[in-house]
């Protein structure tokens, strides 16, 4: 397959999610208790947590979290362009994100391109779409299509090559394939405190923005090609 993809027709993303909530307490009653059976589950591997300590961990569920940053990818000629969707109010971001997508990615040529996509970030959009009531663009909707017909690349599943059980972070695929990156002082498990307790969302869009083009450049490895310089990368 990647022997005959133009990387032209591929979006890069990566998205950032926070628990929907500052803290437990302000949750309402009943989605409170909703919660709570939830982390009966994540307690099995940690007996002494409670629910209310546990509510850090929302974020990453779709049914409790928000997304605060979609960022984006693409070719350009010899540029490499990143663009951000990001702020407090989830339904606007993922209204102007779809919006791009109706526009610009309604054909079956192109494709989304993130690392562990079918597991989280694709899902994790179309519920998040569904539950603002906002209409999935075709490139992100599934349902009812066969295997092949879904047009979603998953760095982390191609480099499983079929074994289900291996899981390979950004992170270290990138050393492994000595893609430089930026010395971060914040990670994934980081994102929801610096979101409501530091109230810096710009940091957080950078450490998104970052991941895209660690996506990008892993494919190109996988694909043997030369890694984009930063000259290339342009931000809109």
């Amino acid at each position: 397959m990647l022997d005959d993809l133009r990387l032209d027709n591929v979006l890069f993303l990566d998205i950032e999610t926070v628990p929907a909530f500052s803290e437990f307490e302000k949750l309402s009653d009943e989605t409170k208790k909703l919660w709570e059976k939830k982390a009966e589950l994540l307690k099995r591997n940690d007996p002494e947590a409670t629910a209310d300590k546990l509510y850090a961990r929302a974020g990453i569920y779709s049914e409790f979290g928000k997304i605060v940053c979609i960022s984006c990818g693409f070719v350009n000629g010899k540029e490499f362009r990143i663009k951000s969707f990001y702020g407090d109010d989830e339904h606007i971001l993922l209204e102007e994100f779809a919006h791009m997508l109706n526009k610009h990615y309604d054909t079956d040529r192109y494709l989304l391109c993130a690392h562990n996509g079918k597991e989280f970030d694709f899902p994790y959009i179309a519920r998040r779409m569904l539950i603002s009531s906002i209409k999935l663009p075709r490139i992100l909707d599934s349902a009812g299509k066969k295997p092949w017909e879904v047009r979603h690349l998953d760095t982390m599943e191609l480099w499983k090559f079929g074994d289900y059980k291996h899981y390979t972070s950004l992170e270290l695929l990138a050393s492994i394939f000595n893609i430089p990156t930026p010395k971060d002082d914040i990670d994934g498990s980081m994102v929801g405190h610096v979101y409501w307790e530091e109230k810096d969302l710009e940091r957080i869009v950078t450490y998104c923005q970052k991941d895209v083009i660690t996506i990008a450049q892993l494919l190109r490895r996988y694909m043997g090609l030369p890694l984009i310089s930063e000259a290339d990368i342009h931000y809109m």
